[in-house]
């Protein structure tokens, strides 16, 4: 009987991808639906927080989200972003996103080696005299603004976009046999779909300690997450086809 996936992520954009190679290698039926989607906000919406972004002398980007809307954002409100703008980015891909705002410059781009936003923290610490301005979602927790405040950085901290569950419609069937999470926005909006959900034999796959944590404390068992043998999707999907 082939096995049925849900991959809440959008569709690879080539037929080329490693997805596809896994799904006809197994017999797998791969389903790509995002659980939420990204909204922008509006400049009316943005001015209520009374945030103002001219003075800040640094950025802190996480994501691609972040830097489209914040820009878009500026356009919009005619804020003129100074060429000596310094931007701290959570990784390196991250950073290089910038280029389709801004020229690029090595020694006004900074970035976690790693990815992750803890080995970006001491390289903002190494410029305490900035003014920090981090965009955020609608869903961000406070991680971000404990540890600037916890460091003593100066920092504003404003909701620039709005992270939207996706919702199911009435009668659309939920007949999977696995479902893959990307973040903890994923697991919120399952449950707002499904309140009753009971995981029973479908196999959970999670990305990130935080879709984790998410997964595990409404109750469901993450059954596959990366490892260094298993270090990508179309590697967790083989593991779930061959019974590991």
């Amino acid at each position: 009987m082939t096995k049925k996936i849900l991959i809440s992520q959008p569709k690879p954009q080539t037929e080329k991808s490693p997805y596809y190679d896994v799904a006809a290698k197994y017999g797998l039926e791969l389903v790509f639906r995002p659980f939420f989607r990204i909204e922008p906000m509006s400049s009316l919406e943005f001015r209520q927080q009374k945030i103002s972004i001219p003075g800040h002398t640094a950025i802190v980007f996480t994501s691609r989200h972040g830097i489209d809307h914040f820009f878009n954002l500026c356009k919009e409100l005619r804020v003129v972003i100074p060429d000596d703008m310094k931007y701290f980015c959570k990784s390196e891909q991250v950073a290089n996103y910038i280029q389709k705002y801004v020229v690029y410059r090595k020694r006004k781009v900074f970035f976690s080696q790693t990815g992750r936003m803890i080995d970006l923290y001491p390289l903002m610490e190494k410029h305490k005299n900035e003014n920090y301005f981090v965009p955020q979602s609608s869903a961000h927790t406070n991680d971000i603004a404990d540890a600037l405040t916890e460091r003593g950085l100066k920092f504003d901290a404003a909701v620039m976009y709005y992270t939207v569950s996706n919702d199911f419609q009435p009668g659309e069937a939920f007949d999977y046999d696995m479902l893959v999470f990307f973040s903890p926005e994923g697991i919120a909006s399952l449950f707002k779909n499904f309140p009753n959900f009971k995981q029973e034999k479908i196999t959970i796959a999670c990305l990130g300690a935080k879709t984790v944590a998410a997964a595990e404390e409404n109750g469901l068992t993450v059954n596959l997450q990366p490892t260094p043998e298993l270090r990508s999707v179309p590697a967790l999907l083989e593991a779930f086809a061959k019974g590991r």
